[in-house]
């Protein structure tokens, strides 16, 4: 796990390319013949998604680890505002666990501005190393909740190329607010347990 809460990969495997040319072919799978699109985003939003992810990194505050990420939220449709991209950077204290990190800053702004699950057509993350991290855990499950399992998650090196997985893939047998049963179903099941003289009490 490195430092500003994202975890290492490895080298670029047939996902990596570079924001403009390929370094290695994507799988067909992901590319649209016709338009060129990678998981849907254009070759103007993936631009897009890099650079507003840069940019967010330059406003990170990390005076203890020094390591900069910032996080870029593409839109399917321009908000009220025109804007296309939310960004956020990491936010750290000094009381170190009690510090944010990028994703989560960027995806908290969204939701403040009445963005919601099915608003995000794909995600950028941006440190200033040659190496490739992701989301941490945390992150990862964090976005999970407002993310499409199929949504994108470009995770961009400092020199903008890439490699892509999707929300699914970065958290495989996921936990989110589909899984949960209906509230009606879990107080039905609170009722029998009651019933069955379980111990549960009304409210709780």
């Amino acid at each position: 796990m490195a430092s500003g809460g994202l975890a290492l990969l490895p080298s670029p495997s047939s996902f990596a390319m570079s924001t403009q040319v390929p370094a290695k072919p994507v799988p067909a799978e992901q590319v649209d013949e016709k338009d060129g699109l990678i998981h849907g985003v254009s070759a103007a939003e993936l631009q897009s998604l890099c650079t507003t992810s840069l940019e967010a990194r330059g406003k990170a505050y990390c005076p203890y680890s020094l390591f900069r990420v910032g996080a870029s939220l593409l839109l399917h449709t321009p908000d009220a505002a025109g804007q296309t991209t939310i960004t956020g950077a990491n936010v750290e204290n000094a009381s170190y666990p009690v510090g944010t990190c990028a994703e989560r800053v960027a995806m908290g702004t969204a939701i403040h501005l009445g963005h919601k699950l099915g608003s995000f057509k794909a995600v950028g993350v941006v440190t200033d190393m040659d190496d490739y991290c992701s989301p941490c855990g945390m992150c990862r499950q964090f976005l999970r909740e407002f993310l499409a399992l199929e949504t994108p998650i470009f995770m961009f090196n400092r020199g903008g190329k890439f490699i892509v997985r999707t929300m699914g893939e970065l958290l495989p047998l996921s936990f989110g607010p589909d899984v949960l049963p209906p509230k009606e179903a879990l107080r039905k099941n609170l009722n029998e347990a009651e019933l069955k003289g379980a111990g549960v009490q009304e409210g709780a």
